[in-house]
């Protein structure tokens, strides 16, 4: 019921489909954040009309609220949201991470979307706070961030709760790090991961019945024999296919540099996700070096602030309530064909915001998500007509 063909390569990017029992994924493809089974602010027909392929929702959070046996009672994960295309689910080890190694040293993983939100190494600074999160060699005790009940989550309870769920592609429990953790902890972690890995995926051969997938992790943070040796690992377990998770550095340049160690040791035949990286720029360095498929919440976090996708936009975005859009009858993209710029003006969009109301979130929802779905079709095709560096120089280094 799973398969994946390569369509079409330019150097190392790749074209391809991975057909799973809801449908087929064209690659590469940007999977849609629906952390709760929802993707903020917009319904599942929303997304239908964009173009979205594919969701990826969060264990961690499901099992919280409303509980994996309660979605299985509902019929899965599928028919409990309305949507009836393919679904993935992460396993929540980098919310188990949020709460523990990010908790205390007070940084996250996902670019924020304004500059000076940054620290002095470039990453997100967020309150730093108690870990609630301990971890050892069977798995993790955490304690909910909502009613602050205990839990437990090992290797093989994360595949119980994602066989409930039923998505086509899970994910198996892994030990995110920090760019604030020595060498010694990243070892350590990575290590740990991947005894987590092997237990998860006997835990999922012996309850197969072909209706799941399940990616492999990579980690080892941003150093160099680390992660070959965790991408080397992990692509001699016999996935799926395997995702890249963890601190990809404190850069771009380093994110880059781990892709470029990771990706030549994991087979050719099998897909590749990235976890959390989605900006503009970013798809095309991520795209080129041969990643199939990513996901971001980046577009729907922006859109809830009024910061909107343009592609002649500096860094490729606008925000909405600068007093420049009070009397703009422009879309927010000249060229766009999504819903949003069909029918409303920036001036419009910027009213929304300035008054509150709840309309204009969906409305710059559905903007970034389709302009970045229209992307992912240009890509798909350049890869397929050899044009993609002349595609990516039309983007990045403007005339």
């Amino acid at each position: 019921m799973f398969a994946f063909d390569l369509l079409a390569k330019e150097g190392e990017a790749r074209a391809g489909k991975l057909v799973t029992p809801h449908g087929v994924i064209e690659t590469p493809a940007f999977v849609a954040v629906g952390t709760q089974a929802t993707v903020k602010a917009v319904s599942m027909e929303d997304l239908r009309k964009i173009g979205n392929q594919v969701i990826i929702t969060n264990a961690y959070h499901l099992h919280l609220q409303p509980g994996e046996d309660l979605i299985e009672s509902m019929g899965g994960l599928h028919r409990f949201m309305g949507w009836e295309g393919p679904l993935m689910t992460d396993s929540g080890g980098f919310q188990i991470f949020s709460l523990g190694a990010g908790k205390e040293h007070g940084v996250g993983k996902i670019a924020p979307i304004f500059p000076e939100e940054r620290d002095r190494g470039g990453h997100f600074s967020s309150k730093r706070g108690k870990p609630l999160v301990r971890v050892d060699e069977e798995g993790v005790e955490f304690i909910s961030h909502l009613d602050g009940s205990p839990h437990r989550f090992t290797p093989e309870r994360v595949i119980e709760i994602e066989r409930k769920l039923g998505a086509d592609i899970i994910l198996v429990l892994d030990e995110c790090t920090s760019p604030l953790h020595d060498y010694h902890y990243t070892r350590a972690a990575m290590e740990r991961t991947h005894r987590w890995a092997v237990r998860a995926l006997a835990k999922f051969q012996r309850t197969s019945d072909n209706s799941q997938a399940l990616l492999g992790i990579v980690q080892g943070g941003a150093y160099r024999d680390l992660r070959q040796q965790s991408a080397a690992f992990i692509a001699e377990q016999g996935f799926d296919g395997h995702a890249i998770g963890g601190s990809l550095g404190k850069s771009k340049e380093e994110m880059h540099l781990v892709l470029e160690w990771t990706i030549p040791l994991l087979p050719q035949d099998k897909p590749r996700h990235l976890l959390g990286i989605g900006e503009i720029g970013d798809i095309f360095e991520v795209v080129k070096r041969g990643i199939d498929l990513f996901d971001c919440a980046a577009p729907t976090r922006m859109a809830r602030t009024g910061t909107l996708f343009a592609k002649k936009a500096e860094r490729f975005r606008i925000h909405i309530l600068n007093a420049q859009f009070k009397d703009d009858p422009r879309p927010i993209d000249e060229g766009c064909n999504c819903y949003t710029c069909c029918n409303y003006s920036r001036a419009y969009l910027r009213h929304l915001f300035v008054a509150k109301e709840l309309s204009g979130i969906r409305l710059a929802t559905i903007h970034n998500l389709y302009f970045v779905e229209s992307l992912m079709r240009r890509i798909r095709a350049a890869i397929t007509e050899r044009r993609l560096a002349a595609l990516t120089k039309e983007w990045l280094c403007p005339i």
